[in-house]
């Protein structure tokens, strides 16, 4: 980095020399850095879309677990209100 801020900052010839470094090397790097990001990031976005499916998954089995304990927990409740309502009656004297 001192080079290049050397460069910047310095004499005319080296900002130059650099800027031309650069063009003449721009076509070697910038193939090179394609080759090696372009499989870098599809292995990432296949990754991140096996993480989202599998994602979905969880949360699918999470709601079918929930919606499972509602509906015990609702019968429970009907199951407990009907026995209330049969003692209630059996508790009330008929004349």
């Amino acid at each position: 980095m001192a080079l290049i801020e050397d460069g910047l900052k310095g004499n005319l010839v080296t900002g130059l020399a650099i800027g031309i470094g650069a063009a003449i090397l721009a076509p070697v790097v910038i193939p090179l850095f394609s080759n090696i990001s372009k499989p870098l990031a599809k292995a990432a976005i296949k990754g991140g879309i096996q993480l989202y499916e599998r994602g979905k998954e969880v949360f699918a089995e999470v709601v079918e677990i929930t919606e499972d304990i509602v509906a015990e927990a609702k019968a429970e409740l009907a199951e407990s209100t009907a026995e209330a309502s049969a003692a209630a009656e059996a508790a009330v004297p008929k004349s």
